[in-house]
């Protein structure tokens, strides 16, 4: 196996960083899934347990000046690795005033991602900084594991409202219940609402975004049913720590984050930015 890209567009280092920080924040480790066109990063814990799913990928043509990879076969042209994000990160921080970035496969005494950043030097010395950051291959048997999950058949998708005002919102919340219920319909209406024993505590959202799908616009499904009553509510309640945990951890400012809520089932986040997706699965949780 064989990987190597090398960044030099100081936009696409800070891109590159942007994302792999947003994904640091949300999980400690993940998948980083290298093929000959995309680098994905994935988390796949068991939804029946609780437990959320993120689905990133990036197009190497956007950010890689230079790639090239060798997976495990012809056949299997692609690498797997288990890898820390905030190890990543830690070592892309570096990179903030970069010539440039390379990242490669590497084996020393274990398997590594070797990130090199050639830094501004005033002498005509060049100024290399290298970090070794292990990583776990992932067996071929393994990698069914980490799929694209699919695209839940919602109840009702809408446009989120500006991000730093819901986190504002959420994270009040979230010093009075373990739990929040995000209900939104087809009328451009949401609500985020918590429950105690003392009271019952709604923010709302009026005006938003409806967007509407068909088979062409991705991987997303239609609602299951076109015949909904736009006024009506659907509801998911989910953990508000995982909640905030996902609205804290933005850092690609993204053009727009949907969100499709599958009645008292799982809430699904979209978000777009350039040419970059992350796709993001939470699970409700019980009473």
């Amino acid at each position: 196996m064989k990987f190597r890209g090398k960044i030099v567009d100081t936009n696409c280092i800070h891109h590159f960083s942007n994302v792999v920080s947003t994904i640091s924040k949300l999980v400690k480790t993940c998948i980083m899934r290298i093929t000959e066109d995309k680098v994905f990063f994935i988390l796949s814990e068991r939804v029946n347990d609780g437990g959320a799913q993120i689905w990133c990928e990036l197009p190497q043509s956007h950010f890689f000046d230079e790639y090239g990879m060798e997976g495990v076969s012809a056949e299997s042209n692609e690498i797997y690795l288990e890898v820390a994000p905030d190890l990543l990160i830690r070592s892309l921080r570096t990179a903030h005033s970069a010539k440039w970035v390379k990242i490669k496969l590497t084996k020393k005494n274990f398997p590594c991602l070797t990130i090199e950043v050639d830094l501004p030097s005033g002498s005509i010395h060049q100024r290399l900084v290298v970090h070794d950051i292990p990583v776990s291959v992932v067996a071929r048997k393994h990698w069914p594991d980490f799929t694209e999950p699919e695209m839940p058949r919602f109840d009702v998708s809408i446009a989120m409202p500006q991000m730093r005002l819901l986190k504002n919102v959420v994270d009040k919340m979230k010093n009075l219940s373990n739990y929040v219920a995000l209900s939104a319909n087809n009328s451009g209406e949401m609500k985020v609402s918590v429950e105690t024993d003392m009271a019952s505590i709604s923010t709302h959202f009026q005006n938003l975004f409806n967007p509407s799908w068909n088979k062409d616009d991705g991987p997303a499904q239609p609602p299951v049913s076109q015949e909904r009553d736009p006024h009506e509510f659907a509801t998911s309640r989910v953990d508000i720590r995982r909640f905030a945990q996902f609205l804290n951890s933005q850092q690609v400012n993204p053009d727009r984050v949907i969100c499709n809520v599958v009645h008292h089932r799982m809430l699904h986040f979209f978000l777009l930015h350039d040419d970059v997706s992350l796709q993001y699965f939470l699970p409700v949780v019980s009473r």
